[in-house]
């Protein structure tokens, strides 16, 4: 944070899908990450007068440029990182990785962020009774992580990449409903359980509609997300104090600790972190 902080706003800039630029906050004498997308000359962008109604197109100006404004804040244990965006087209994870990359963050490693994994998302995989659906995207360069693996998912993608060579696979697997075609979904469970412990660094997609059989005799059903399953709290943020001075910043940056210190015990068994 500290070489960001001092940096030129060019060596703070990456260019990739879209032009990122990152920035610092400081809160309470610790330094947080805003990370910004700028908005194309291309994207249109208006503004209104609420007592009047009156409106008008902003252009942006050679030396200016409008922003889309995420606020990441590191914590201070197992590279956890919570993020607020400030609006659905404001930096995502995704955007974080990308730019970390382009930055040469850490020298010529390729980083990944991604949502964590939550223990609960586990839990229900290994209580369920069976699956009826099952969608797995990897990429060409992560089946390997599969070779181990003996059950009949891995092997349908393994399969594949023996057949066509380096290639995307995206497997989606259904069993229909109906009392005769149960021993199908155990059995398409247990293939799924077979790859449970590389799907994170593995695959790109994986979720699964898993069936859950009360002692009643009752089934139901439940979309389990097994790679991007996010933690995640809602919180009211002030945009301005009381003298309408801006303070959107601050109060993102004291939900997302706040939210971090309530879910600290299931944030560090998400990434073994004592």
């Amino acid at each position: 944070m500290a070489a960001i902080a001092s940096s030129s706003v060019d060596e703070r800039t990456f260019e990739g899908t879209a032009r990122f630029v990152g920035n610092i906050a400081t809160a309470e004498e610790e330094d947080h990450l805003l990370l910004h997308r700028v908005k194309g000359h291309g994207e249109w962008l208006s503004v209104m007068n609420w007592d009047t109604g009156q409106w008008r197109e902003l252009e942006s100006k050679a030396r200016e440029g409008y922003l889309e404004t995420s606020v990441m804040c590191f914590l201070s244990y197992g590279n956890v990182v919570g993020i607020m965006q400030g609006s659905t087209a404001s930096p995502s994870h995704k955007s974080l990785e990308a730019w970390l990359n382009g930055m040469k963050a850490f020298g010529n490693a390729d980083l990944i962020v991604r949502p964590l994994m939550s223990k609960a998302q586990v839990e229900r995989l290994r209580t369920a009774s069976g699956a009826n659906r099952v969608e797995i995207r990897i990429g060409s360069h992560k089946i390997g992580a599969l070779n181990e693996r003996s059950g009949r998912l891995a092997g349908f993608l393994k399969k594949a990449r023996a057949d066509y060579g380096d290639i995307n696979v995206t497997l989606i697997i259904t069993v229909p409903r109906g009392k005769g075609r149960w021993a199908d979904r155990q059995n398409l469970l247990a293939d799924l359980r077979d790859i449970e412990g590389v799907m994170p660094e593995a695959a790109e997609k994986a979720k699964a509609t898993l069936v859950y059989a009360e002692a009643s005799g009752t089934e139901y059903t439940q979309l389990v997300e097994l790679v991007e399953h996010h933690i995640t709290a809602k919180r009211r943020i002030p945009a301005v104090d009381d003298q309408g001075n801006s303070i959107r910043i601050l109060s993102a940056i004291g939900a997302i600790l706040g939210v971090a210190a309530e879910h600290e015990a299931e944030l560090r068994l998400a990434v073994g972190a004592t």
